[in-house]
C-alpha cells in the first residue's frame, strides 16, 4: 500500500533505508553483519550470483555434491560449458551416511584444479542435515572456496553464518522462515564482494556489494521488507523452540512411516532436521518417471510428499511445521497403504 500510494516517492525515498533495515534485522538472526548481506528472490539466484560473479578456464573444476539440487547443478553446468570448465560430484553414501563418510568422499573430490566448492547445508531430496562447519573446514585446508546452498537451513537448523566462515551463503526466508514466497538472502564475506555482482545489472554497477543487490530494477521489494514480520512471527511461534519441535515431530513421523511400511529412514538421526525421509516398498525399477507418477498419486489423494528415486529406490520425503501434528503423519501412512497397495 506504501509503494503504490506514490510508486516514485516510495522507491526513491523510503525504499534505500527500508531495505537495509530488512537486511539488519535478517542479519541479526543470521548472526552476520548487515553490510555482507543482500537479497535476492531464491537461493537459485544467490548461487546463479556467485557461480556467474567468478572467472573459470579450461580445465577449472567446480565440485558440487551427489546430492546437489538440479538447479544449481544446471547453473553449474552451464558456467562450465561457457569457459571449457567442468563440474566434478563428490558422491554421498546412501542411505544413512556418517559425517565421516561425507568428509572422506569430498576430500577425494577436491583436486588442485578444484576453484570452488559448492556444499549443500540441508540437501533437497534426501533432506540430509550435512556437517557443513567441518566440510568448509576440509576445503578451506585445500585452499578451495566455499559457496554453501542453505536453501533449506534458515529456520530449521541454526545459523551463525559469522562463525561458520563459508564465504558466501545463500538461504531461503520463504520455507521454514514462513516469509513470502521470493525472499531469499545471499551473504559474502568482504574478501569476496568485490568482483561479486547481482544475476541482473543494473545502476548499482560496481558501487558495492550492498548498492548493487539492493537495486536490480523495478520489482516488488514487499518480500523482502516483511522479513522483519516473518522473524517475528517465528520468535512468537517459540523460535528455538520451534525449530526443536519441529525435528522432533519429523524424527517420530518418520519412525511411524518406516514402521508402518516395513522400510527404513534415509538418514541418522543426528543428521535430520524438520524434514525425514522414508524408503517407498516399490520393487519395480526406481525411476523419476515413477518417482513423478507416486506424487501424482499422492496429490491425488488430497496429500502432498515429494519422492525422489534415489540409489536404486523410491524415498519419500516429509516435512514438520508449527502446523503439524502426529496424526497428519497416522493419516499419511493410512493414504500410503492404501496406494501401495
Amino acid at each position: 500500500m506504501r509503494m503504490e500510494a506514490q510508486p516514485t516517492r516510495f522507491f526513491a525515498r523510503e525504499y534505500p533505508a527500508a531495505i537495509r533495515d530488512a537486511a539488519t534485522a535478517l542479519a541479526g538472526f543470521l548472526h552476520a553483519a548487515p553490510e555482507n548481506l543482500a537479497f535476492v528472490p531464491n537461493a537459485t539466484t544467490g548461487c546463479n550470483a556467485v557461480l556467474r560473479s567468478l572467472r573459470f578456464g579450461p580445465g577449472d573444476e567446480i565440485l558440487v555434491l551427489g546430492h546437489v539440487y538440479n538447479a544449481v547443478r544446471n547453473t553449474a553446468r552451464h558456467v562450465a560449458e561457457r569457459t571449457g570448465a567442468r563440474v566434478v560430484e563428490a558422491e554421498i553414501p546412501f542411505p544413512r551416511p556418517t559425517p565421516e563418510e561425507i568428509l572422506e568422499s569430498l576430500a577425494r573430490a577436491l583436486s588442485r584444479r578444484t576453484r570452488i566448492a559448492v556444499l549443500d547445508h540441508i540437501t533437497s531430496a534426501s533432506a540430509l542435515v550435512l556437517p557443513i562447519a567441518r566440510m568448509i573446514a576440509l576445503c578451506h585446508d585445500a585452499g578451495v572456496p566455499v559457496l554453501v546452498d542453505g536453501a533449506h537451513a534458515p529456520g530449521q537448523v541454526p545459523l551463525d553464518l559469522s562463525a561458520l566462515g563459508a564465504d558466501w551463503y545463500t538461504g531461503n526466508c520463504h520455507k521454514w522462515l514462513m516469509a513470502p514466497k521470493g525472499c531469499a538472502f545471499l551473504y559474502a564475506t568482504p574478501t569476496r564482494q568485490a568482483d561479486l555482482h547481482p544475476v541482473t545489472i543494473s545502476h548499482g554497477y560496481m558501487q558495492g556489494f550492498a548498492a548493487e543487490f539492493d537495486w536490480t530494477g523495478t520489482a516488488d521489494p514487499s518480500p523482502y521488507l516483511a522479513v522483519s514480520a516473518a522473524l517475528d512471527f517465528c520468535a512468537r511461534l517459540g523460535g528455538a523452540g520451534l525449530m526443536a519441535r519441529n525435528a522432533a515431530l519429523a524424527a517420530e513421523a518418520t519412525a511411524l512411516l518406516a514402521a508402518r511400511l516395513g522400510t527404513e529412514a534415509g538418514a541418522r538421526p543426528k543428521m535430520a532436521a524438520a524434514m525425514g525421509l522414508i524408503r517407498l516398498p516399490i520393487h519395480a525399477e526406481a525411476t523419476p518417471a515413477l518417482a513423478l507418477m507416486m506424487r501424482e498419486k499422492l496429490f491425488a489423494a488430497d496429500t502432498d510428499a515429494p519422492v525422489n528415486a534415489l540409489a536404486g529406490a523410491l524415498w519419500l520425503r516429509i516435512s514438520a511445521q508449527a502446523y503439524n501434528d502426529i496424526a497428519d503423519y497416522e493419516r499419511l501412512a493410512e493414504i500410503l497403504s492404501s496406494l501401495l497397495a
